[in-house]
């Protein structure tokens, strides 16, 4: 048994997930971009952690930067920032059955439960969220997670990120690595197929 395992961010969206969502978030609100981001990035290993709701998250974000404005709609705003990347999505259901598939991300609250409940992600083995376990990657822990959650060693795994960072760590664990654009989605392809023949 072999293991395909990704990242959401990135691979499963297109860009990033928090440089839109501050983005929306400073021109709803007519704030400066580069303050909004300060403080975002500034306190965002706190959802990824899971030691802070959305609400508390925003809450500070708010007090932080200046501005007021109802929780409800700050988070909707927040959570419709997600760009998906539909080939992604089509090659999801067409991996062969005798390969495990697993997720590690390093996610949010909320955000990791509506993934979760996508009937799309049926395909899912495994699906390990850095606001659950209490680590993100690139530690070492993730990626030990990751293996305990698809039951299959990291040596006969192959990991797809958008972030070499992390693909470093996968390799010192024995992963196999694919670093993922989504403007190469063929050239992916190419690769994980020569991965999955070998």
């Amino acid at each position: 048994m072999k293991a395909i395992t990704f990242d959401w961010g990135g691979v499963f969206t297109q860009n990033t997930f928090d440089g839109r969502s501050t983005g929306r978030i400073a021109e709803r609100y007519n704030l400066d971009v580069e303050k909004v981001r300060a403080v975002y990035f500034a306190h965002v290993h706190q959802l990824e952690l899971g030691k802070w709701t959305l609400e508390t998250f925003f809450e500070n974000l708010m007090q932080e930067v200046g501005f007021t404005a109802p929780l409800e709609e700050i988070i909707e705003l927040y959570l419709g920032s997600v760009y998906e990347n539909p080939p992604m999505y089509d090659f999801l259901p067409t991996i062969p059955a005798e390969f495990k598939v697993g997720l590690l991300s390093n996610n949010y609250p909320v955000l990791s439960d509506r993934l979760k409940a996508d009937p799309r992600w049926a395909r899912f083995d495994a699906m390990v969220y850095s606001n659950e376990i209490g680590f993100k990657k690139p530690s070492p822990e993730s990626f030990h997670a990751l293996v305990e959650a698809t039951g299959v060693p990291a040596q006969d795994s192959v990991f797809i990120d958008d972030v070499e960072e992390n693909l470093v760590a996968a390799r010192a664990l024995g992963f196999s690595t694919i670093l993922y654009h989504y403007a190469e989605h063929d050239r992916f392809l190419k690769e994980l197929e020569a991965w999955m023949n070998r």
